[in-house]
């Protein structure tokens, strides 16, 4: 009973061990900040958080305020095939140091600073969905980065809010070019066809409203072409959330 009793104190004898030895950073610019996952002053307040009002469909934001519901001219002109798409914040210096953090420099603890702030943006998203699924990286990329940044993002989201994560309800089934440095029409035709919803994942797919996550929104062209996918095999509905959006 003894040791249990003295289990806590020691962890957190050890944590302060550790931060004397290693003083936490922050994860987006590496000044001494409170937490290992946390963002100092000035990073924070540099982030442009996307807030109402905001297209009903593609969730970008309007530079004047608009009634409840309101489509942009793009989600007029060019009805995605996911029902709705939210993100966190827009993309920018910050916000590309946190995504490079997680997604290059092997801190996947920065995942959980990122999924916070997209837990907040898309509340209304996460109420109406039966089950998160993470946008994946293909067999090759995964071996080679080790982990896939929408699955981190996709299972703090999950923790967080109690939805089910579901990583292999969808597959990447041809190898893609790097979407970096492509045109939206180069996008678009890189990633047609790349995902399939396997055979054993249809049923918890079908009749469902899934939740989709990534890192980035850039074109859309990986969104929709995922949404495509669990579509075909049965969704009833497909909202998208990422942490960032790149501004068109």
């Amino acid at each position: 009973m003894a040791s249990l009793t003295l289990a806590p104190a020691l962890a957190r004898i050890g944590r302060f061990a550790a931060d004397l030895l290693l003083p936490p950073a922050c994860a987006a610019c590496g000044r001494a900040t409170g937490s290992a996952d946390g963002l100092c002053v000035p990073c924070w307040t540099s982030i442009d958080f996307i807030a109402p009002p905001v297209c009903e469909v593609y969730g970008t934001p309007f530079g004047y305020a608009m009634a409840p519901g309101m489509l942009s001219a793009a989600a007029i002109a060019d009805p995605p095939p996911f029902d709705k798409a939210r993100a966190a914040v827009l993309y920018g210096p910050v916000a590309k140091a946190l995504v490079h953090q997680l997604k290059y420099r092997d801190r996947p603890e920065v995942g959980k600073t990122m999924a916070q702030a997209m837990r907040r943006a898309g509340a209304e998203l996460i109420a109406g969905s039966h089950v998160i699924v993470p946008v994946p990286l293909h067999r090759w990329r995964l071996w080679r980065r080790r982990f896939n940044q929408a699955a981190v993002l996709a299972q703090h989201l999950s923790q967080a809010s109690g939805l089910s994560c579901d990583p292999l309800a969808l597959t990447r089934v041809r190898r893609t070019h790097q979407q970096v440095g492509l045109s939206s029409r180069e996008r678009e035709a890189n990633v047609r066809g790349a995902f399939r919803v396997p055979e054993d994942r249809r049923a918890a797919i079908a009749r469902r409203t899934i939740l989709l996550v990534d890192d980035v929104y850039t074109s859309g062209a990986t969104a929709k072409a995922a949404s495509r996918a669990l579509k075909r095999a049965g969704a009833d509905a497909v909202h998208v959330l990422t942490f960032a959006r790149v501004a068109h």
